[in-house]
């Protein structure tokens, strides 16, 4: 009886340690003596143990930092480089396979590549180009990357140029260049600004001289057509009576300053104010 229990107990461990649950997240790959036997999607599995082992190899999304690193630039100048590679083996069985078989930790692999890359590709740009073209660095390590791990099951997703740190002393350069263009738009702002507001001072002006010599002008027609009103009635009255005109014009001045004359009744002057006033004198009968 106890034999039985033991070969029970024997029997049970020797199932459970052959039990393998490969989750969603990975593929398996199952060895036998050390010579690949199959393929292991998500879900229970059992090897034989001691004979068979399984290898288990995550499919999903991963990020591997590049690691800092000291690059000479083509203006030699020391720049720190730091970038992040986002990759994942690819799901299918062969890709599962060669990430196993045709490399050695792919990882450490990938992260050398992509030092070795960068050095490559900043090394024939200068520092400034380099700040100012990441997308063409991404872009080229990205390519690079792709081409060499092909054989390798991996897929490289995208690359990410995390800085590009100038030494110091250079820095603190393009710091202060970079605050002296500041301060040159600002001026420049300011100077637009206040000659914004000069050319509106300037148009008010002009509109203002505009309105005053309009009105002189319209004063001045005023003054014309009353000229020419004077002109007309002289013209109508007067014409050949420059004596009588002077004695309107005496008579005019008089009553300015509130003088009394005694004009005869019958006159001609008193014939031509009358005239003048609409008032058509009486006849007087002989």
């Amino acid at each position: 009886m106890e034999l039985i229990i033991i070969g029970v107990v024997i029997f049970l461990i020797f199932v459970l340690s052959g039990v393998r649950i490969v989750r969603p997240t990975h593929r398996g790959l199952t060895e036998r003596l050390g010579k690949y036997n199959r393929f292991a999607n998500p879900g229970f599995h059992w090897i034989f143990p001691f004979i068979e082992r399984m290898y288990r190899v995550n499919v999903t999304e991963s990020m591997i930092n590049a690691e800092p690193q000291e690059i000479i630039t083509n203006d030699n100048l020391n720049a720190r480089v730091d970038a992040q590679v986002y990759f994942k083996v690819k799901a299918d069985e062969e890709s599962v396979k060669n990430s196993i078989y045709n490399v050695n930790n792919y990882i450490y692999q990938i992260v050398n590549l992509a030092r070795t890359t960068l050095r490559n590709i900043i090394g024939t740009m200068t520092l400034k180009s380099a700040n100012s073209e990441r997308g063409k660095i991404n872009a080229e390590l990205h390519k690079t990357l792709l081409e060499e791990t092909r054989s390798w099951g991996i897929e490289i997703v995208r690359t990410e140029l995390k800085e590009i740190d100038p030494p110091s002393d250079v820095q603190e350069t393009m710091n202060k260049v970079v605050k002296a263009e500041n301060e040159k738009v600002a001026a420049i702002d300011f100077a637009s600004a206040r000659e914004t507001v000069a050319d509106g001072e300037k148009r008010a002006k002009i509109k203002e001289a505009e309105g005053y010599r309009q009105a002189k002008i319209l004063h001045a027609e005023g003054d014309a057509a009353a000229i020419k009103l004077v002109n007309e009635a002289a013209d109508q009255y007067f014409v050949g009576n420059a004596q009588l005109l002077r004695k309107l014009e005496a008579l005019e001045s008089s009553l300015a300053n509130n003088a009394k004359i005694v004009i005869p009744t019958g006159s001609e002057l008193v014939n031509i104010i009358g005239e003048m006033a609409g008032v058509v004198p009486l006849k007087v009968g002989k």
